[in-house]
């Protein structure tokens, strides 16, 4: 069974307000879509960061965001992982203030798991970004996680065929 790394935005869009906001209601859709269908196709697992990221803000939206992780397997730490993302950093593949973003990267790399979801298309899922990742990781001889969205990994719609 293939791995998916649950990365923040995904329990912030699935535990947040039903948005108003044509895009940001659209994912919330896709992520409970994916959540509520699709997830339990995959080994989930998340790490530190995420519940570090998950715990911040609204006392109530934080605890819900860890009700939600609650039972998910949390990645082992391990030294190699800041230094990763030191080395993505030093590579300027991301702005200074996406040091987290690049833990992420680096935890998902560093334990080899196959998927890395998430809606940050800022510094994670961003088009002009991940060629730049894929070459510092190749660089380091680290395989390359596969970084998407839930509507990317909710398949194809076979009956609108």
């Amino acid at each position: 069974m293939d791995t998916v790394y649950i990365e923040t935005s995904i329990v912030s869009y699935l535990r947040q307000k039903p948005s108003t906001q044509v895009i940001t209601a659209t994912r919330q859709l896709l992520t409970h879509q994916w959540w509520n269908d699709q997830r339990q196709n995959y080994e989930l697992v998340v790490s530190q960061y995420v519940i570090d990221e998950a715990s911040g803000g609204d006392p109530t939206r934080a605890a819900e965001r860890l009700e939600s992780l609650d039972g998910i397997p949390l990645l082992p730490d391990a030294a190699e992982i800041p230094q990763n993302a030191r080395e993505i950093m030093i590579s300027g593949v991301l702005p200074t203030n996406a040091q987290v973003d690049a833990l992420h990267i680096a935890a998902v790399a560093h334990h080899r798991i196959q998927y890395l979801l998430t809606w940050n298309c800022k510094h994670i899922a961003n088009a002009k970004i991940l060629p730049r990742i894929h070459d510092v990781l190749t660089r380091m001889g680290i395989p390359i996680p596969i970084i998407c969205t839930p509507e990317e990994m909710l398949g194809n719609d076979t009956e609108n065929d």
